[in-house]
């Protein structure tokens, strides 16, 4: 008997769909990395009521197919982008970066103005919560390329925290600079909202078999951001139906991405315009909302509808003052940004994540000899305020990724 498959042997990759169900062309997969990704095909089944006089049962088959399964991983830059993309049902996309600024530094820390002469920042597309670096021109070296997180935008001044913690000199005007925003950005859109879905193919090389699921949508998103150890997301995914061959489908798949894994220690937490370094935790769940049902004449659910796009989440931090609590208490609405990265160098692969407006939904603590937890839970509503223009995006989450 030949040897079953292990599991360090098996491959992924998935492609975007062109139609709904239908497995495209093989070229152009992506591979994925993983910690976990568990694919199965499950069925209703059917147990006939039939009242025999043998008292026993006769009959049983199988129903609609259904598929569900989790990809899980080390939270990196780019390597899960285009599924987060899915999500909020809006593929990441750059912002033009500004050239030709006359752009002044001012500032002792921990934040800093970013000034320019002319034009807009706010018609640029800049908006709180991107990270954004600075280039070209004469700049001193302790200015250059550096992740800037931006808490505040206005037409000619950038507030921003530099993400690694360390400093920027003084200086300008300096004449011909750029401003750029990193990589790019997605987040829920007020119209022209994408409706993805995507094969997604296990490969056990050892024992040639391909299992190859159909119509998958990402059904919710979890990011776990603890205080020790890497940042980790879980993706679950719905999906219509599944193929198997004694051969690979996507036979060449681009390479799996080697960006670093991002940890909670490098970076920043603002929750209410107040950066914090008493927090202790974070975990963002967001729900696109997916439903369907079985019809008449067919074993698979045909389509997938999209529904709204939630986002919740819980916070810990240490009780140092009556901020946060008097959020809950007196049910304040405030923002909350979180920026990490793969590193502590000054440009260093990033994810920011920013939710313009949230509402604390309970306020809890602990007890015992060590400091005194507090543990939040908030609901990320849509923002009333913003789009083109205006400081923050129209939208109940907005993501940026250095790598996307």
């Amino acid at each position: 008997m030949a040897n079953p498959a292990a599991g360090v042997f098996k491959q992924i990759a998935y492609k975007k769909e062109v139609t709904y169900g239908l497995v495209p062309a093989a070229a152009t997969a992506q591979a994925l990395r993983r910690v976990q990704s568990v694919m199965d095909l499950n069925k209703d089944t059917y147990l006939s009521n039939e009242i025999k006089t043998s008292f026993q049962k006769s009959d049983f088959r199988h129903g609609v197919r259904r598929v569900k399964g989790k990809l899980t991983g080390d939270l990196q830059c780019k390597t899960y982008s285009e599924l987060l993309g899915f999500a909020l049902k809006r593929d990441f996309a750059a912002i033009t970066a500004i050239t030709g600024a006359s752009i002044t530094i001012a500032g002792a820390g921990p934040t800093y103005t970013v000034t320019r002469a002319a034009g807009s920042f706010l018609t640029d597309g800049v908006k709180v919560g991107h990270v954004v670096r600075l280039s070209v021109g004469g700049f001193a070296a302790p200015n250059l390329a550096k992740n800037l997180l931006v808490v505040s935008v206005v037409a000619l001044v950038l507030t921003v925290i530099v993400l690694n913690g360390s400093t920027l000199t003084a200086e300008g005007p300096i004449a011909t600079s750029t401003v750029t925003v990193v990589g790019k950005t997605t987040f829920v859109p007020q119209s022209g909202h994408t409706d993805n879905s995507f094969s997604y193919e296990h490969w056990f090389p050892d024992v040639a078999q391909s299992e190859v699921y159909s119509g998958c949508k990402v059904d919710q998103v979890a990011i776990s951001l603890p205080p020790t150890g890497l940042a980790q997301i879980d993706l679950d995914i719905v999906g219509q139906n599944v193929t198997t061959a004694t051969a690979l489908y996507f036979t060449s798949p681009t390479a799996i991405t080697t960006t670093g894994a991002l940890a909670a220690v490098n970076g920043v937490l603002r929750a209410g315009g107040v950066t914090y370094a008493i927090v202790t935790g974070l975990s963002l769940n967001i729900n696109p909302g997916f439903t369907g049902d079985p019809v008449v004449g067919s074993n698979t659910v045909p389509f997938q509808f999209p529904g709204s796009v939630m986002a919740s989440g819980q916070f810990t931090a240490y009780f140092a003052d009556a901020v946060l609590r008097d959020a809950f208490l007196n049910e304040t609405e405030i923002d909350l940004i979180a920026a990490f990265t793969a590193d502590n160098t000054a440009a260093a692969d990033f994810l920011s994540i920013a939710l313009p407006r949230i509402k604390v939904g309970s306020a809890g603590k602990s007890d015992g000899e060590g400091g005194v937890v507090q543990t939040f839970t908030f609901q990320a509503l849509e923002a009333l305020t913003g789009g083109t223009g205006i400081a923050t995006e129209k939208t109940t989450i907005q993501i940026q990724d250095a790598q996307a």
